[in-house]
């Protein structure tokens, strides 16, 4: 009998995500390669694993044995990755999601520093908003998140990172008297995209105070959230590390209109169920980069 780590990985991740398909998301392999994976591991131990007449990932009572040492073999597999592995010889795959306001603060010293410690390890990331990166986590379609957080979700651990404070910028060509202040709102409110929790605090905030009149304009786009402001098209609560550059160079001015959006704060979540370390040690990388950012 030969059994190999790699299958157990695999039929421990049929058994969580509930399938061959979503494993093979999980583990970024072709479905087919799973398959083939519980097959060998089948004939290794010459048991059938899976009540396939039942559909879906049931076990059989062979099944449900070997899950309780596929178990114990996992955690003492992950202590000796953490413990005894050089991490420059690390050679995981990792799935990272960010939210935009990361990917344009500390996202790029982030993944340079973890390129460092781990210089075999496939980095993938994508940005997107906090709705659908919970949502990709929770699927396992993402190792790690950073994210409006933290996510209720048993499997998950949440790393706090430190928050965004924000203000009310406009165009430095705006004047900026207090009559004049006072007519800004006349102006768009450019906010965060309408599926996000920054829009619906904004967004009641302003109708509670101004009334329902405002014009709102959500945008995906941070990037371009700055520079419609800058053109004198809106007015916007943007985060001030972001925003800072562009108002020591002139092109925004802030505002306070007696009061401020609560700020942002973002979570560095991830699965830990099956647990990992190259993943876990990457939120602390996260969160060591994060806090240097805001010190700087």
């Amino acid at each position: 009998m030969q059994l190999k780590l790699e299958q157990l990985r695999a039929f421990l991740m049929v058994v969580r995500n509930g399938g061959v398909v979503k494993a093979a998301q999980a583990m970024n392999l072709t479905q087919p390669a799973v398959t083939a994976r519980i097959r060998n591991l089948e004939d290794a131990l010459g048991a059938q694993l899976f009540d396939r007449a039942a559909g879906g990932a049931r076990l059989t009572k062979r099944g449900e044995m070997l899950l309780q040492y596929a178990l114990r073999l996992e955690q003492l597999s992950n202590q000796i990755e953490r413990d005894i592995v050089d991490p420059a010889g690390a050679e995981n795959h990792l799935r990272i999601g960010a939210s935009e306001t990361v990917a344009q603060s500390w996202l790029p010293d982030f993944i340079a520093e973890l390129h460092s410690r781990f210089p075999k390890l496939q980095i993938e990331f994508n940005v997107d908003v906090s709705v659908n990166l919970r949502d990709g986590l929770v699927a396992r379609e993402i190792d790690l998140a950073f994210l409006l957080g933290p996510i209720s979700e048993h499997s998950v651990e949440n790393i706090l990172l430190p928050s965004f404070e924000l203000a009310w910028y406009t165009a430095a060509s705006d004047p900026m008297t207090p009559e004049a202040a006072a007519t800004l709102f006349g102006k768009p409110v450019i906010t965060y995209a309408r599926n996000t929790r920054p829009y619906r605090e904004t967004r009641d905030a302003v109708y509670e105070r101004l009334g329902p009149g405002v014009r709102l304009f959500p945008s995906s786009s941070l990037s371009a959230a700055l520079r419609l402001v800058e053109r004198g098209l809106g007015v916007s609560p943007l985060p001030v590390s972001l925003a800072a550059p562009w108002e020591r160079e002139g092109r925004l001015v802030r505002f306070d209109p007696g009061w401020l959006p609560t700020p942002l704060q973002f979570t560095a979540s991830y699965v830990a169920d099956p647990p990992s370390h190259v993943t876990e040690t990457a939120a602390k990388i996260a969160a060591e980069v994060a806090r240097v950012h805001r010190d700087a």
